[in-house]
């Protein structure tokens, strides 16, 4: 059993930046793929990002190719999500997640979630 525990959010101006941090324990964290969604109120849960176990692949969500970045370090179980140049519509609740299988750009692909991180862009 995974657990997944993330950090980082917070209230940020338009333009600025936040890293958002997903720490893992219970498991062999190089098993996984890990991923990166997001849930606006009152919007369906959707892909941000998304990396290989050794961290040599990587997919975003077209809305934010160029803006964001996830990254991993296997050595401390942790994945990162740096997010730069932000804009009021990624204001929404940022979940990590875990798949066992290959990278995953939908909820259904995942095993184990997060309780999640608010982050909030104001205009």
């Amino acid at each position: 059993q995974v657990q997944l525990v993330e950090s980082g959010g917070g209230l940020v101006q338009a333009g600025g930046s936040l890293r958002l941090s997903c720490a893992a324990s219970g498991g062999t964290f190089r098993s996984y793929a890990m991923a990166w969604f997001r849930q606006a109120l009152g919007k369906e849960r959707e892909f941000v990002a998304t990396i290989s176990r050794y961290g040599y692949t990587t997919q975003y969500a077209d809305s934010v190719k160029g803006r964001f970045s996830i990254s991993r370090e296997n050595a401390k179980n942790t994945v990162y999500l740096q997010m730069n140049s932000l804009k009021p519509e990624d204001t929404a609740k940022y979940y990590c997640a875990a798949s066992s299988g290959l990278l995953t750009q939908v909820p259904e692909g995942a095993d184990y979630w997060g309780q999640g991180t608010q982050v909030t862009v104001s205009s």
